[in-house]
């Protein structure tokens, strides 16, 4: 396991915007697994940044998101797909019929998940996985609980979670209680996993997550089980 700390958001930025970058450059056809939240919208600039100038091409990229809201549909301005679209996809030359976000308004959510996992698995796993981090050790929406949940799921979100999401929404109450989450047997397959974390507040979880035992109750300590994890961190 690697951790870098570097010294502000935009530094944290422009690291992982480079580890991606790399990947894709070496590995043209990467399955890249995207994630969303404020964290990860500054490496998204970046990447477009660089895209515009010439250094990065994501045209035969694939990406699987970790996540989506029950309940919302991909023109729902608080969606994931509505946001991977607005901060990254929209700006890009990926191909959209290669970006997959988990479906929130499916009829049938177990059988999303397990297709979900079919098409994970048919793109023979993810090279390169993004995340972050939540107060509690949450990765995607694997929620703190008794057991690590293997497959993609339905999770019923934690009041902590929709506390801190509802920044994003007019009202607390306009927050879905449920979403659709990547389970940690798809995570913890990815080849490599890059995670950040921004801001003074989120260093005691990371010292949880990754110094403390391997728990359920912080979903990301078991990312200590994966052989090739970079940590990225800063304090503002």
């Amino acid at each position: 396991m690697k951790f870098i700390k570097v010294e502000n958001y935009n530094k944290l930025s422009r690291q992982a915007a480079n580890i991606i970058s790399a990947q894709v450059i070496m590995k043209p056809n990467s399955v890249l697994g995207l994630a969303t939240g404020s964290s990860p919208i500054g490496t998204y600039k970046q990447l477009i940044k660089w895209y515009n100038k010439g250094d990065v091409d994501f045209s035969e990229v694939t990406s699987v998101n970790l996540d989506e809201y029950v309940g919302l549909d991909g023109n729902n301005n608080q969606s994931y797909r509505y946001f991977m679209d607005t901060y990254f996809f929209n700006h890009i030359n990926i191909k959209k019929e290669n970006t997959y976000v988990p479906n929130g308004k499916s009829e049938d959510l177990a059988k999303e998940g397990e297709e979900y996992d079919a098409r994970l698995k048919s793109f023979g796993g993810i090279d390169l996985q993004l995340l972050g981090i939540g107060l509690d050790g949450h990765i995607g929406f694997n929620e703190p609980d008794k057991c690590f949940e293997k497959s993609t799921h339905i999770v019923n979100l934690h009041s902590s979670t929709i506390e801190a999401n509802s920044r994003f929404f007019d009202s607390i109450e306009d927050v879905p209680k449920q979403a659709i989450t990547m389970g940690m047997v798809s995570i913890m397959q990815a080849k490599k996993i890059l995670l950040i974390a921004n801001g003074k507040a989120k260093e005691e979880i990371l010292k949880k997550a990754f110094s403390g035992p391997i728990t359920p109750e912080i979903p990301a300590s078991i990312l200590q089980l994966h052989p090739d994890v970079t940590v990225i961190y800063s304090e503002e």
